[in-house]
This record gives C-alpha cells, structure tokens and sequence, in this order.
C-alpha cells in the first residue's frame, strides 16, 4: 500500500491511499483525531460492530464486491447487538471477503476503507468531522484533478510536437522524392495521420467526425478525446513512423510495425498504468521530504 497524499481535517492529518483505482481514507487517522492514539482501535471496533455499521457495510460489499460472503455477512448481523459479540475490520474482511474495508500493518498502516465507508465513520465520529472531511476530500480531489489536466496537456503538446518530426519526414522523403503537386500534398500528409488513427484508435478522422458531429462542428478531434496513456502511445508511434519513413519502408509495412508498437505500449500502459505509478513516486517522495522538514 502507498500513501498517495493527506488531507487537513481541523489539524488532524487522514492518509489517502489508492486501491485497485479508488481512494480508501485512514479510518485509523481519523479516529486518532477523535480519542487519540491509544484508543484509535476501539473506536474503529466499537463502531463497526454495531447492527447499523454491518448492514450499511454489507449493503455497500453486496453492490460492488461479487465474491461477497453473504452467508458469513448474515451471520455477524444476527450476532450484532449481543453483549458478547465483538469484531475488528480484519476478521470482517477475513470471514465475508469484503473489500471496503482492510487493515494493514507496518509503514502506513492501519485500516482503510473506501471514501464511501469514511464518509459514514466520519459521521460517527460526529456529523462536523464528516463535513470538514467531505469538504477537504472535494478539494483534494479537484487538486488532483488539475493536475491530471496537466498532465494530459503536456502529453498532447508533446504529441503534436513529434507530429511535427513526422510531417518533416513526409515533406523530405514522400512528397519531394516522389514530385506531389502542391494540390495534391495535404492528401499525403492526412493519409499519413490516419495511418497513426487506425494504428491506435482503429479508425480514421472522418469516421471519427462522422460518429461525432457535435464534437467535429467545435474543431474538435478524436486525438482531443484520448487518454493519457494514448498520448503516450501517438507520441511514440509517430517518432517511429517519421524513422520508417526516412528508411524508405512502404505503408503497408509501417502500418504493421506501427499497430504492433501501439498494441503493445498501449497493454502495457493500461495494466501497469505506469504514468500514475510515477505519480505515485513523485507523490511519496513529496510526502517524505514534507515530514523531513517537519521534523
């Protein structure tokens, strides 16, 4: 687990960590706020062994989690409320396979739990603490969200910068060697971006703007529309082909070589999401050097 950033709850810090692409808050933290250290643990257990807390928690497991032990699930909810009944976030998530709420040991640990479950124990906490945290989790997340923007805004200007390495290559090696008349130009160079276009989006501008009007009447494109990690992949592509072409290699041939390239980076990219692993470095690293001068 890699702590991604904090949030500022009335000088109380709450980790935020990611799993599998959603955003699990420290319940640990958050319940330090409330009783401090030493009674962080029964906070947590008291609050989650409630009749309350197992239905709102077995509801939300049922909705998003298909490998859910209903039978288990069933079962803590006939005991809750007993005097003799106990139980902690690991033994719920050992004995149903829940997945909203999981408990970790060492550097960063303490028990998480989905935005969703904080939410609710912050409003256990009291009804404040669960605004304050709503409040300042929004605010996190429009930061992060700027900063994908910029991301995605470096990605595409480098995109069209390589653009430029291509055309370059068209304008030396086709257009000139093989005497295109100027009317005829254009045509070359748009063969060649859709050449990348169905390389990478398996389709060509035109059919783009034809399955887009709305968007296409804007002077928007379908490269406009891609993700980061496609971004990636378009500037890639588009060295390799400016380098096929000054090879003299033919279309078909590089169109080969490109779809292979882009399949591949693409798979790679969209499993390991290796972009918002670098993030998540720069992140921690970010973390550790703020607790460097803290202290």
């Amino acid at each position: 687990m890699s702590i991604i950033n904090t949030i500022d709850i009335k000088n109380a810090i709450i980790s935020i960590t990611k799993i599998e692409e959603e955003d699990y808050i420290c319940l640990t933290d958050m319940a330090k706020a409330k009783e401090g250290d030493n009674r962080a643990a029964d906070v947590i257990k008291n609050w989650i062994r409630t009749r309350t807390t197992i239905e709102f928690l077995g509801t939300w497991e049922t909705m998003y989690n298909p490998d859910f032990n209903v039978v288990e699930f069933d079962h803590f909810k006939m005991e809750a409320g007993l005097p003799t009944f106990v139980l902690s976030p690991k033994q719920w998530a050992e004995k149903t396979g829940a997945i909203g709420i999981i408990s970790k040991s060492g550097r960063y640990g303490g028990t998480y739990a989905h935005r969703d479950i904080a939410f609710e124990f912050g409003a256990a906490i009291s009804p404040t603490f669960k605004l304050y945290l709503i409040k300042e989790y929004q605010r996190y997340k429009e930061i992060e969200s700027n900063q994908y923007n910029l991301e995605w805004n470096v990605k595409r200007i480098l995109s069209k910068a390589n653009y430029h390495i291509q055309t370059d290559a068209v304008q030396k090696h086709i257009v000139s060697e093989k005497n295109y008349t100027k009317d005829k130009e254009w045509l070359i160079y748009a063969e060649e971006a859709d050449l990348l276009n169905v390389a990478l989006f398996n389709c060509t501008a035109k059919d783009w703007r034809d399955l887009n009007p709305e968007q296409a009447k804007k002077d928007l494109n379908i490269r406009d529309f891609a993700s980061i990690n496609e971004l990636a992949v378009l500037s890639n592509i588009e060295s390799l082909n400016a380098e096929l072409i000054k090879k003299g290699i033919e279309k078909p041939e590089r169109f080969m070589q490109l779809r292979e390239m882009a399949v591949y980076q693409l798979e790679i990219l969209d499993k390991k999401d290796s972009l918002k692993a670098l993030k998540k470095l720069a992140d921690d690293v970010y973390i550790e050097n703020q607790k460097k001068i803290e202290k």
